[in-house]
C-alpha cells in the first residue's frame, strides 16, 4: 500500500503525466509552472522518456504536434503568455485531430500581467486558444490531488477523442503543497488504438497521413461538421462536476478550479450560520455542465458565480441557468494582494442572500 506523498501541484502533474504513459514532454520556462519542466527533465529520463527545453514556446507546441501525430503520449506546459504562443499550434493540432495534453499554470494578464494568482485564461481555454472555432477537452482541478488525476484523466480523454486535452491549472495550486495519495494508472479498455498515426508504411502502399488542410468541394465543411459532432460527444458523455447541498439551497455559489476552495470555506461559515447555501463546481469547463446550472436554476433562482478574474465564466453560467434567474458576480482579477478570502465572500454570500 503506497503512503501519501506532500507534494507541490506542479509536481503532482508531472508525476500524473508520467504515471499515465507520457514519454514525450517538450516545453519552455515560465513562472508559475516551471517545476513542472523542471520535474519532467529530471524524471523522464528515467522511465526511457524524451525531454526537450525548445528554444520557444512556438517549437515547443509544434514538437507536441509532431509527437502526436506519431502515436506518442506528449504534453507540454506553460502559463497565459505562453499558451498564447502555443494557440497556432493549437489549432493545428484540433484540426488535425491529433491527442496531446496542454497544461496552463494561469498567472495574472493581459499582456505579462504578474505571476500571481489568477484564472484569467478561462476565455482562453474553453472558447478555442487560436483560430478555426475549435474546442478543446479543459480539466479544473481544484487540489493537489485533482491535477495528478486529471492530468491522468486528460491522457485517456485525448486519445479517446483525437483531441488536445487542457488541465486548467493556477499559481496557488502549482505553488502549494498539499498531501497526493499516488496510485497506478489504469487505462480504460475502451481507448482506441491509433491506427491513424504517422509510423511509417508498415508493408503498406501508403503511409498514414494527419492533415488540416482541406481543398477539395466541401472537404473542409464536411471535417468541420466532423470536429462539431465530436464535440457534441463530449457534451454527452464526460460532463464532470461537483455539486453539495443543492437540495435545501436558497443560494447556490458556484466557482472553479483553485477559486472553489475558498468559496467552499465561505459556504461552510454561511452553513453554521443558519445560511442554505449549495455548491457547483465545474470539473469539466469545456464540456460545461450546463444542464445541472438549469435544473438547480429551476428550483433555487439565485446564484453568486466567484471568480479570480473580472467575469469569465459567469457568462456560461448566465446562459446555462433557467430563465429568470438573478446571477450575479464577484471577483477579484489577479495581482499581488489580490486573492480574496472566506470572510470577504462570505459577506457577499450575506449581501445576496438576503436580497
Amino acid at each position: 500500500m503506497k503512503k501519501r506523498l506532500f507534494v507541490k501541484g506542479n509536481e503532482a502533474v508531472a508525476m500524473g503525466a508520467i504515471e499515465a504513459g507520457c514519454r514525450y514532454y517538450f516545453g519552455y520556462p515560465i513562472t508559475p509552472q516551471n517545476d513542472i519542466p523542471e520535474y519532467m527533465s529530471r524524471e523522464m529520463p528515467r522511465v526511457g522518456g524524451c525531454f526537450i527545453q525548445a528554444e520557444s514556446e512556438v517549437a515547443a507546441i509544434n514538437m507536441v504536434l509532431g509527437a502526436g501525430a506519431a502515436g506518442g503520449r506528449v504534453m507540454t506546459s506553460s502559463s497565459g503568455p505562453g499558451i498564447s504562443l502555443k494557440a497556432e499550434g493549437i489549432s493545428f493540432m484540433a484540426g488535425s485531430e491529433v491527442p496531446a495534453v496542454i497544461v496552463n499554470i494561469q498567472r495574472p494578464g493581459p499582456g505579462l500581467g504578474g505571476i500571481d494568482v489568477s484564472q484569467a485564461d478561462y476565455f482562453q481555454a474553453v472558447k478555442g486558444a487560436g483560430h478555426g472555432g475549435y474546442h478543446l477537452v479543459v480539466l479544473a482541478p481544484h487540489s493537489v490531488q485533482e491535477l495528478y488525476d486529471l492530468t491522468m484523466l486528460a491522457f485517456d480523454l485525448a486519445d479517446r477523442y483525437r483531441m488536445p486535452a487542457l488541465v486548467l491549472g493556477d499559481a496557488m495550486l502549482g505553488q502549494m503543497k498539499e498531501a497526493l495519495m499516488p496510485h497506478p494508472y489504469q487505462p480504460p479498455d475502451d481507448l482506441p488504438r491509433k491506427d491513424w498515426a504517422v509510423t511509417g508504411k508498415h508493408g503498406r502502399a501508403k503511409g498514414n497521413a494527419v492533415k488540416s488542410l482541406y481543398l477539395g468541394d466541401g472537404e473542409l465543411e464536411a471535417h468541420n461538421w466532423h470536429l462539431h459532432a465530436k464535440y457534441a460527444r463530449l457534451q454527452e458523455n464526460e460532463v464532470r462536476y461537483e455539486a453539495t447541498g443543492l437540495g435545501d439551497a436558497e443560494l447556490i455559489l458556484t466557482a472553479f478550479g483553485g477559486g472553489a476552495r475558498i468559496v467552499k470555506t465561505a459556504i461552510a461559515m454561511a452553513r453554521r450560520e443558519g445560511l442554505k447555501v449549495g455548491l457547483i463546481r465545474p470539473v469539466t469547463v469545456y464540456p460545461f455542465p450546463a444542464e445541472i446550472y438549469r435544473k438547480a436554476t429551476e428550483r433555487t433562482p439565485k446564484v453568486l458565480c466567484v471568480e479570480l478574474n473580472n467575469g469569465q465564466m459567469v457568462e456560461d453560467v448566465r446562459l446555462s441557468s433557467a430563465p429568470g434567474a438573478d446571477v450575479r458576480f464577484y471577483g477579484r482579477p489577479g495581482g499581488t494582494g489580490s486573492l480574496p478570502n472566506p470572510e470577504e465572500i462570505f459577506e457577499q454570500i450575506c449581501k445576496h442572500y438576503k436580497d
